[in-house]
């Protein structure tokens, strides 16, 4: 087999777009793996949102020296980090950017260099590294693709050397961390790392990749990414390079106009002359081309040397940019009259659920961000801004958001603490008892963690598969109760109400005084005064607060005081 000696800007851009078309293909996948059996495992999610807004920012950077690319690639990475697993993911990138920062091309030795520097970045940008996760596997395939390239100057067998190593990392996560053991999974952010290094290996050896799981609405689910910042009013149309987004669609070796075999390589260098933003993807049978330039019929003239042209579109993108500009203008003028009050001190909490968000606003917060999925780091950093403050708290709600949080407090622009609230109900509890809007920021966030240990927490919803955790037998479809963050019940056939007085018997105490009952989008009024009731039951002394939460997911989210 051919030695490759180097990694160009063209194999750069197809690794780091195959990862993230590998993510997206696997995400489902990733998904499962989470550790408790609940709806809202959202790894493999987040590892591809991320990875996606990275290969947009690599993309758009029109500057062919990979250290360029590399750290173009680890900016996207960060501002669309959702998630751990996607912070850390970012983080890999941002370690791997530093090494090769200098570089025009990648030799063997430099790939190795930046994978090593990627998980030497990675244990640093978390507090206590637990082994057996994403952070066992990069530092494993750093290892050994480290110990390669003093072998060989093959780009080839330093990515398989790291692919490999990956592998073997990941099996060995439930040894390492018992909890996977038990409940006999891997790790999820693990096997998210490994697809991206197999991608990676796949490119460079030239294997097939298996794009069979992209139809045309994949291809316009990616297209879309790359145009979701492009065309937002901000960029004069005059200024545009490339003006026609131009997509097409070959049916390889069919027609008269066929005269050359498909070749991967030789199909997208010859693309990638004419513009930029290119996706190329391709089976045996199709390839799917996207690419914004200024000569459409130059695209559909190389397609027709390939095959037939089965689709084709054309759009003109300074005629979008404009018409998007007036519209965006519009907005503007609009959101000037609704722009929040200037205020010292402002709350920014994340919850799902209208009923929960209306809740944290009448307590306090000034915004209120989406928590059906993770935001980004780049959604915190816009609602710092939009805040209109000097000083900002930032309550999560959902310790899988705690790094992007991190992240974003050291770009915003002005003073930001985080309360590292686990859950709904110790968010409210932090904001109403501890937050004082004429307060000292250290103070009030000081005064807010300290209210998070004078609430329990419990949850209620059903599980989406079998397992054991900590010697309770789950079955998919029980109802769970989760006190905490850890599962103390389950009720089969998806009994909620007797799940939720279960929890509550294991929650209360002669201590307890108040109970918060905040019921789902699926739950019902009478549903939650049925439950309301049964609490009273139990200690007819309680008092009880119930609230229409509107979260999706969890029937019942439940506090005591």
């Amino acid at each position: 087999m051919e030695v490759v000696n180097e990694i160009t800007n063209v194999e750069f851009g197809k690794m780091i777009n195959a990862a993230a078309n590998a993510l997206k293909e696997n995400a489902e996948k990733i998904n499962k793996l989470n550790v408790f059996p609940v709806p809202d495992g959202d790894t493999g999610t987040n590892m591809t949102l991320s990875m996606a807004s990275g290969a947009e920012y690599e993309r758009d950077e029109t500057d062919t020296k990979l250290g360029v690319l590399a750290n173009a690639t680890a900016k996207g990475l960060l501002m669309g980090a959702r998630g751990n697993s996607g912070v850390i993911l970012s983080q890999i990138f941002r370690g791997f950017a530093s090494a090769v920062k200098d570089k025009e091309i990648l030799t063997a030795r430099d790939y190795a260099d930046g994978l090593m520097g990627g998980a030497e970045t990675a244990y640093k940008a978390v507090m206590k590294p637990t082994e057996g996760t994403i952070l066992t596997v990069i530092r494993e395939a750093a290892s050994a693709a480290n110990q390669a390239a003093k072998q060989t100057d093959d780009v080839v067998e330093v990515a398989k050397a790291a692919y490999d190593a990956s592998e073997k990392a990941l099996a060995s996560t439930p040894d390492l961390l018992p909890v996977l053991k038990e409940v006999g999974v891997v790790d999820s952010g693990g096997q998210g790392l490994v697809i991206v290094l197999e991608a990676f290996y796949a490119v460079l050896s030239g294997q097939e990749l298996s794009h069979d799981a992209i139809d045309n609405a994949g291809l316009e689910a990616m297209v879309q990414q790359l145009h979701n910042a492009g065309v937002q009013g901000e960029l004069n149309p005059a200024d545009i390079e490339f003006g026609y987004c131009t997509e097409m669609m070959v049916d390889i070796a069919q027609g008269t106009t066929y005269e050359e075999t498909f070749d991967y390589d030789k199909f997208y260098a010859y693309l990638a002359d004419l513009g930029d933003s290119l996706l190329v993807i391709n089976d045996d049978e199709v390839v799917k081309v996207h690419v914004h330039t200024e000569h459409p019929g130059n695209v559909f003239e190389w397609g027709l040397k390939f095959g037939s042209l089965r689709k084709t579109k054309v759009d003109n993108m300074r005629n979008q940019q404009a018409e998007a500009a007036a519209a965006a203008l519009q907005t503007k003028d609009t959101e000037a009259t609704t722009e929040l009050p200037a205020v010292e001190t402002a709350v920014i909490a994340i919850a799902a659920g209208q009923g929960v968000a209306d809740l944290f606003k009448s307590a306090g917060a000034t915004i209120v961000l989406d928590g059906s999925a993770a935001p980004s780091t780049a959604d915190l950093v816009d609602a710092i801004a939009r805040a209109n403050a000097q000083k900002v708290v930032i309550l999560p709600n959902d310790s899988n958001i705690f790094m992007a949080a991190e992240q974003a407090k050291k770009v915003a622009e002005v003073p930001v603490e985080i309360v590292k609230s686990r859950f709904i109900n110790q968010g409210l509890t932090a904001l109403i008892v501890g937050f004082n809007p004429a307060a000292e920021l250290e103070d009030n966030a000081a005064n807010m963690t300290e209210a998070l240990a004078d609430v329990k927490s419990g949850a209620v919803t059903t599980s989406v598969r079998d397992t054991t955790l900590g010697g309770l037998q789950i079955h998919e479809g029980d109802a769970i109760g989760l006190f905490d963050g850890t599962i103390v019940v389950a009720e089969p056939k998806a009994d909620i109400q007797t799940a939720a007085i279960s929890l509550m018997h294991k929650m209360l105490d002669a201590d307890s005084e108040l109970v918060t009952l905040i019921y789902g989008a699926e739950t019902t009024a009478k549903e939650a005064a049925k439950l309301e009731a049964a609490i009273l039951a139990i200690d007819e002394d309680l008092e009880i607060e119930v609230h229409d939460g509107g979260q999706p997911l969890y029937p019942f989210l439940l506090s005591v005081e």
